[in-house]
């Protein structure tokens, strides 16, 4: 079981907020700066603060789940009642969840400038101890700018706390120089911090962390809109380095659910989960910061049942329900065909209006299903928040990554053919694929038993149907998997299980079974002979493995395809479900869309800013 770091709920200099009690400090008092940065116990608080805004409600604890847009194709905010916001691209500069956003960000920088300014105040502090804070709070530093550069662009560079309230006429620096403090801060800050190994868990800044996140950095770099392709050298060489890094000994987990009940459940998995985002409690602890995961973008759940209310304001859409291959069981797990039954039963599930959906608009009704909140583990749960932690890099994430900058590099090699290979098939089925009955037989009084011999494996489920005027055998259907992980409950074999229907009072029948295999997930000749193709393999296995990650949309926008795909995605609905009032997610997106505008408090108080084209 998880230990999380216990949130600290306090006021000190320059309004540094609650985060984990890997700080464990309790400040009762009102602290000068001058009596400040004291104690490594003072560093420990303060460093906390920068941590805090990783999961503040404007950045992954809350918005960043379903209010900016950033799932893009994969999935919208359905409330057609809420006409304007970031979620449908259709707000102004003073929209209050782009300037909290803004704010926020700002606020962490300004945190840790401070942090780093009185980090060496006490040098009789271990000097080990302040580089590990330094490093932390340098990298945390770059990634508020990281996240701000791709949501803005060019916006103003303070690597100085903030010295007075009038100081505030501060003009934009360049996309390219934020990018180079980006890339100061995070490169200067990976030989300070400890390994993932040493920590033990992933609610902190490690070294694979800051590596995996140089390779996404240097990615975006490369792309739009800098477009410098030099940077695919590095992304390769930092994502390379967390692959090869022989303490950490990074590994996907074998089963694609598991990352995510793992999530759930409060445990770390520092083998695929390289850096989370800490929430924790249920509002009832003292210590508590709690998230939207699972509340607001899960399958549908009930207030007061044993599983937890869910509010399921995300929908996904046709394009991510169709962009699983037949065989892919990572769509059972990201696709909520079930909603959680209104009982005390944690878990009980009802599949009694939720089908496989027969039309193209019956599937942008369909609920994400990542995050369930029958594993959750702090009870009792609360009905508006979760505990669940944010994901911001996995194993797999770094593993791509790094195919697609060596793709860019040299173009498909074996090696990068592998690796998507072995991501593909970790969430491939290799269960029962279909059943044909072969002979009906005659005389059955009531359902034969479908009973799957058990040499190759086990696990399959089935229901026959009998005709009770012929006597016979008129079909058999796989049952459906009560827990929700697959469609069916197809079982795990090697070779297809012979089949056999006992009782029932008849005699005659037989069936055959054809069965996944875990290599049918394997590229085909076509998809891996040229880099356009295999950038193509790439771009479809994020969307699949990535969903409901926040990280959809930038990944579109470094591609050069955000517009592009809006638009397809505004043509399909205006085809599949004319009319559809969630056409807007995507019709009003235009150029400007590409970036965010300025808050326009922000453009009122400083007056060396410009605003953003279009806005």
């Amino acid at each position: 079981m998880k230990t999380k770091y216990l949130v600290i709920s306090s006021i000190i200099v320059l309004s540094f907020f609650s985060c984990k009690d890997f700080l464990e400090t309790k400040p009762t008092d009102f602290l000068s700066p001058a009596n400040y940065y004291e104690t490594a116990e003072h560093l420990d608080f303060a460093r906390a603060s920068v941590y805090d805004i990783l999961t503040s409600s404007p950045v992954y604890g809350v918005y960043g789940q379903y209010l900016l847009a950033w799932e893009a194709d994969i999935g919208y905010m359905n409330r057609s009642t809420l006409t304007t916001g970031p979620w449908n691209y259709n707000f102004s500069s003073a929209d209050p969840y782009s300037s909290n956003f803004w704010t926020y960000l700002y606020r962490g920088i300004n945190r840790a400038n401070v942090v780093l300014a009185n980090l060496d105040k006490n040098l009789e502090i271990s000097q080990e101890f302040r580089d590990r804070v330094r490093g932390e709070v340098l990298f945390l530093r770059g990634y508020f700018y990281f996240l701000l550069v791709q949501t803005y662009g060019g916006v103003p560079l303070l690597i100085e706390p903030t010295a007075s309230v009038d100081d505030v006429n501060v003009p934009r620096n360049t996309i390219r120089e934020i990018y180079d403090q980006i890339l100061s801060d995070m490169e200067t800050s990976e030989p300070l911090v400890e390994g993932i190994t040493e920590l033990g868990f992933g609610g902190a800044v490690n070294k694979s962390a800051v590596r995996g996140i140089l390779a996404r950095v240097n990615l975006a770099m490369a792309g739009y809109p800098l477009q410098d392709e030099s940077r695919y050298e590095e992304a390769r060489n930092w994502a390379k380095m967390v692959i090869d890094d022989q303490v950490a000994q990074h590994e996907i987990n074998s089963s694609f659910p598991d990352i995510f009940i793992k999530l759930a459940s409060d445990q770390y998995d520092i083998k695929e989960s390289i850096w989370e985002g800490e929430l924790y409690g249920n509002g009832l602890d003292e210590y508590n910061e709690t998230g939207y995961i699972g509340w607001i973008n899960g399958p549908i759940g009930y207030a007061g049942s044993g599983t937890g209310r869910m509010v399921y304001y995300m929908n996904i859409t046709a394009k991510f329900y169709n962009s699983f291959e037949e065989g892919d069981a990572r769509k059972w797990w990201s696709v909520a065909l079930f909603r959680y039954a209104n009982t005390d039963v944690n878990g009980e599930k009802w599949f009694d209006f939720d089908r496989l959906p027969t039309t193209e608009a019956a599937k942008y009704n369909l609920k994400p299903a990542k995050w369930r909140r029958e594993y959750e583990a702090v009870l009792p749960k609360s009905e508006t928040r979760t505990p669940m932690n944010m994901p911001i890099l996995r194993f797999t994430d770094v593993l791509l990554m790094y195919a697609e900058a060596e793709n860019a590099i040299n173009g498909p090699s074996q090696e990068i053919i592998d690796i998507v290979n072995s991501i593909r098939q970790r969430g491939w089925s290799d269960g029962v694929k279909e059943i044909e009955l072969t002979n009906g037989g005659s005389g059955y009084t009531e359902a034969p038993e479908v009973v799957f011999s058990e040499e190759t494996g086990n696990g399959a489920s089935a229901t026959a149907i009998i005709d009770t005027t012929t006597g016979q055998v008129v079909d058999i259907v796989m049952d459906r998997d009560l827990d929700a992980i697959t469609y069916y409950e197809e079982g795990h074999y090697t070779a297809p299980p012979v089949i056999s229907l006992e009782g029932g009072g008849g005699s005659g029948a037989s069936a055959i079974a054809t069965i996944h295999y875990k290599e049918d997930a394997n590229l085909n000749t076509g998809e891996i002979t040229t880099k356009e193709n295999f950038l193509k393999v790439i771009q479809e296995e994020r969307m699949r493995e990535f969903s409901f990650e926040s990280l959809r949309k930038f990944d579109l926008l470094r591609w050069g395809k955000f517009l592009e795909v809006h638009q397809e995605m505004a043509d399909d609905i205006a085809q599949d479900a004319p009319g559809a009032w969630y056409i807007i997610n995507y019709s009003n997106v235009s150029e400007k869309s590409l970036l965010w505008p300025i808050p326009s408090n922000e453009m009122t108080v400083n007056q060396a800013m410009e605003q953003n084209p279009g806005w």
